[in-house]
């Protein structure tokens, strides 16, 4: 799965939904408090807007103070730019958006790009970025009653997800503690991650677990399973981002 071509197939599917969007759609209340549609959708174009797609630089940082908190910067950013009407807000997405993935290819091996307040591979950014539009996608069409089916494309989300648990546990105080997870993927196919033989497990749909990890489903709303020493807490702290 190249997670380059996979972040254009994720554009694509919520492209597809957002070119069909009717203004009364743009203006309704999103799954995200506060955000209408068309809030969701400038909050992912000016995200998009602080990756540097030149090709030979890094990322650029758009969370600048120490004190700040990603959500109030992103708050303010929204509030901001509030009021741009859906085709211009569509053009804008669009053109930052499909312009990310070939500019994050073209980074040369060992580059290190500046996110929030982390530095990420060029792989890793677009593996957020898959992550995050698909989060912001149930934002949207959830509310609307769209389908947005899942893909194989949940499997980036999945890593991802995995991948960040130790940075989790750090955040909560926890000892770092191996996580094996053993997910079922939208068409049946398991995925695995982390050492099988860890004693703590998360087993189950992988699209449950990409929706804790995104903070769209609790986890005792999901049939997930946990056991093992600090499964339940694995699964409390999960989060789909890498910072």
């Amino acid at each position: 799965m190249d997670v380059f071509d996979d972040l254009t197939a994720e554009y694509r599917q919520l492209d597809a939904v957002l070119a069909a969007l009717t203004p009364d759609q743009w203006a309704h209340p999103s799954a995200a408090e506060g955000w209408s549609v068309a809030d969701v959708v400038l909050h992912l174009a000016q995200t998009e807007e602080a990756i540097d797609h030149r090709s030979s630089v890094a990322g650029k940082v758009y969370l600048t103070s120490a004190e700040a908190t990603v959500d109030g910067v992103v708050e303010d950013m929204v509030a901001a730019e509030r009021g741009i009407s859906p085709a211009d807000l569509l053009a804008r997405w669009r053109k930052a958006a499909f312009a990310t993935p070939d500019a994050l290819r073209a980074h040369p091996a060992g580059t290190r790009l500046s996110w929030v307040r982390a530095t990420l591979s060029p792989r890793t950014l677009a593996t957020t970025r898959i992550a995050e539009h698909w989060a912001h996608a149930q934002d949207i069409t959830v509310p609307l009653g769209i389908p947005y089916p899942d893909t194989a494309r949940l499997r980036h989300i999945a890593w991802l997800a995995h991948r960040t648990l130790p940075y989790a546990f750090a955040l909560a105080g926890l000892p770092d503690t191996p996580v094996h997870c053993d997910l079922t993927a939208p068409d049946g196919a398991r995925w695995t991650f982390g050492d099988p033989a860890a004693p703590t497990r998360i087993t189950g749909p992988a699209a449950e677990f990409c929706r804790v990890g995104a903070r769209r489903l609790a986890p005792e709303e999901t049939g997930l399973a946990t056991e093992g020493p600090h499964a339940a807490d694995a699964l409390r702290l999960v989060r789909n981002y890498a910072a």
